[in-house]
């Protein structure tokens, strides 16, 4: 392989980083920058060409490019810096193109781990749990703007913002079930909080929902027209101050409310209370299923039962254990749970599904199986507990009062 100078490798024009940074005031904006790639998550490199590097560098060298250059990486080294700046008053996250962020870059984690260990997949995804945690236990005013698709790593990062303004052209789902992973990145804390079941709803079926919806379950704290958005951004950016009400009042200004009796989320949620409440996912199956010979017009519990039906068995029980324990635990217990099952499932030693599956009916998922999946990896030194950082309550609390 040809060397490459370090003035070709690490040259590169700043519409080709994957995240943007930029300072307006007291206001610090965090920009996604991967439109072509829907802004997903991932290794990305200072130079393209260091992604080769990764199948001949030693895993020390490997381990340290990642560190030190992924994306994610930068945005917490940056949050941090903003949260410690004084002169710093709130911070917008936001996305170019037509996503706000479509998750983590699943491709680049199975490339990982099929040209090495693990350990490098794993290595990444602790940076984003931490990241996740950085983020939802921010001490200054984080306003996500959140437009276009949000799945997966996108709503990990967004959900936990103070303020979560959604369009018409939002679209949020989390389909890691589809893939042979799970719902994860705090959903087991984010979604939990949602009106009765609907967290599991949308964790299990990987339902798409529109911002009108979020804003209606509570994902959203906002919703205002795409058109409005960079003129709401402007306003935001004048309010020179981190006080949560005169940033409510900017926000206000182009907000649309909604009749909340007559929309789809409260049509659907007595449904969804009922079936989703069940106790185990084939009882959820189950009830969905009769709820159908009832409701033939209604395409959503069709599409529900039919997303159920081909997605990983094993997956959709990991979930719903790790919702129902989510619902009664700390972010930071949900993060650390997350990132065990994660490992879990990386390392191939218990369940194939990220790669096939492995049982392919949920009769034949063993609930000892599914226990060994939470269990911490003793047996292997490349392994630790997830180690988040102390650290206090944030602003989301204090500004959901005045929501």
């Amino acid at each position: 392989m040809q060397a490459l100078s370090s003035t070709k490798l690490f040259r590169r024009d700043s519409s080709e980083w994957p995240v943007l940074f930029e300072e307006h005031s007291g206001v610090r904006k965090v920009i996604l920058n991967r439109p072509s790639k829907l802004n997903t998550l991932t290794f990305e490199m200072v130079h393209p060409s260091l992604l080769s590097l990764l199948v001949y560098a030693s895993p020390l060298i490997t381990s340290v490019i990642i560190s030190l250059s992924t994306q994610v990486f930068q945005m917490f080294n940056k949050l941090q810096i903003y949260e410690g700046d004084h002169t710093v008053d709130l911070v917008i996250l936001k996305g170019n193109g037509k996503a706000f962020c479509a998750g983590g870059d699943v491709v680049g984690n199975m490339c990982s781990v099929l040209t090495g260990h693990w350990s490098y997949g794993a290595s990444f995804y602790k940076k984003l749990l931490i990241l996740v945690h950085l983020m939802a236990t921010y001490k200054k005013p984080l306003v996500c703007l959140v437009n276009g698709i949000v799945m997966g790593g996108g709503a990990g990062i967004s959900m936990n913002g103070s303020f979560r303004v959604v369009t018409e052209k939002t679209v949020f789902a989390m389909p890691e079930a589809s893939i042979g992973l799970f719902p994860d990145v705090g959903a087991s804390h984010f979604l939990s909080k949602l009106p009765g079941y609907f967290g599991e709803y949308l964790g299990l079926t990987g339902a798409q929902v529109g911002g009108a919806t979020m804003l209606s379950c509570g994902l959203a704290t906002h919703y205002v027209f795409s058109k409005d958005l960079s003129l709401l951004e402007h306003a935001i950016s004048l309010v020179d101050s981190s006080n949560a009400s005169e940033i409510l009042s900017a926000i206000n200004k182009f907000a649309h409310k909604f009749n909340t009796k007559e929309d789809e989320f409260h049509k659907r949620l007595k449904i969804i209370n009922k079936c989703f409440s069940r106790q185990t996912v084939e009882d959820i199956l189950n009830s969905l299923e009769k709820e159908l010979l009832d409701n033939l017009a209604e395409k959503w519990i069709a599409d529900a039962v039919k997303s159920m039906k081909s997605a990983s068995p094993t997956s959709l029980k990991i979930f719903l254990r790790s919702i129902r324990e989510g619902r009664g635990q700390t972010i930071e217990r949900c993060l650390a749970r997350e990132y065990t099952i994660f490992c879990n499932i990386l390392r191939r030693k218990i369940t194939n599904d990220f790669y096939e599956w492995e049982p392919p009916k949920l009769e034949l998922v063993e609930a000892k199986t599914v226990d060994m999946l939470f269990k911490a990896l003793e047996d292997d030194d490349d392994w630790n507990y997830l180690q988040l950082p102390p650290r206090s309550s944030n602003l989301l609390d204090q500004t959901r009062s005045k929501l």
